[in-house]
């Protein structure tokens, strides 16, 4: 009994101040935007790459505005939920988070308790799918349609998602690619290097291992380079590299932050190969020629939508013919989904 009344008191509460907030709401100079984080508490700094990304663009659009940053890959408590509550619009920044059956494999923690807090509040910013599907459950649709903006688009990464989105009844949508790869202009395209380069820097990825063709992968590649870098965008890669790879000694490791990564990638005589989607985006990002081995669907998708340079792993007759050929990067940029997205951004 004491429990139903602390709660109800709760509830009480909840609502008086929400609905006070709300009434005063146009008085504020400035908007309230939420960012569902997912480089929060993550060991995984290609997540930090996409929330750089996403952030560099939302910061355009909202120069003079507020953005607070709260847990994608985290439960949250009563209190969190609240406090995004409050917030104008949540925008969900990038990576794979959505899923087919939320009610038992999700990466985004957010569930059916989040409805009355978070609803209609929701706004997707390059969002992916998390594995190939089938189309998802009942509990996902409502808890989709409960949470995701009905007045404003939502930006996804790949076409799969957009039909995964679409099956369900969410048609509020358009595919704009990964936000880490919207400045690939022609422009810029165009000065990415097509001759191969002495030295490469390559990445793995420890929780997709395939110690064979990983091992594979690192024979070529020191092979047909005179140095060998690999970044580590996950702890546990290190680890994996010595399992798979007597040889280790002979590649050099550029250490786990985002500012070492980028130092390398400054080098003139760098290019990339190898198995990480968002090392890849960095590195073109930085005009450097670029090959991605895709682990799982992401890099397949965005691949199949924009013409980027991506093979599967194993394919290592395409990996040596990019390696030992010409290649010119022509990324096709779904630009007018781009420039719609941003233009039914939420204004004040």
């Amino acid at each position: 009994m004491y429990y139903y009344q602390y709660y109800k008191e709760l509830i009480k509460f909840y609502i008086k101040n929400f609905t006070r907030r709300c009434s005063t709401r146009s008085d504020f100079e400035y908007l309230d935007i939420g960012i569902i984080n997912p480089a929060i508490g993550t060991s995984n700094l290609g997540d930090l790459i996409i929330y750089e990304s996403i952030m560099k663009e939302l910061r355009c659009h909202y120069p003079d505005d507020l953005f607070t940053n709260y847990p994608s890959q985290f439960h949250t408590a009563y209190d969190l939920k609240k406090m995004m509550a409050e917030k104008d619009y949540l925008f969900v920044s990038g990576t794979n988070l959505l899923s087919s059956n939320m009610d038992r494999q999700y990466q985004w923690k957010v569930n059916s308790g989040h409805k009355r807090f978070l609803a209609n509040k929701v706004i997707l910013c390059g969002v992916g799918w998390w594995q190939y599907q089938k189309k998802p459950n009942r509990y996902t649709r409502d808890l989709y349609k409960k949470l995701f903006n009905s007045d404003h688009l939502h930006s996804v990464r790949d076409s799969y998602t957009k039909n995964m989105l679409k099956s369900i009844g969410i048609h509020n949508v358009v595919n704009t690619t990964c936000p880490t790869l919207w400045g690939l202009t022609p422009d810029l395209c165009s000065q990415i290097p097509t001759e191969k380069s002495p030295s490469v820097v390559t990445t793995l990825t420890f929780y997709k291992a395939a110690p064979d063709l990983d091992k594979r992968m690192l024979d070529i590649l020191v092979d047909k380079y005179e140095k060998v870098y690999l970044w580590v965008q996950g702890l546990e890669d290190v680890k994996y590299l010595k399992e798979i790879f007597p040889q280790f000694n002979k590649i050099h490791l550029i250490p786990p932050t985002i500012e070492a990564y980028d130092n390398i990638l400054n080098d003139p005589t760098v290019e990339y190969v190898g198995t990480r989607l968002h090392a890849g985006a960095r590195s073109l990002q930085k005009g450097v020629r670029t090959l991605i081995l895709a682990v799982d669907n992401r890099a397949i998708e965005i691949g199949k939508d924009i013409n980027l340079n991506v093979i599967k792993r194993g394919n290592f007759e395409q990996m040596v013919t990019f390696i030992d050929n010409s290649y010119k990067t022509n990324i096709n940029l779904p630009s007018e989904n781009i420039a719609m997205w941003q233009q039914n951004l939420p204004k004040k």
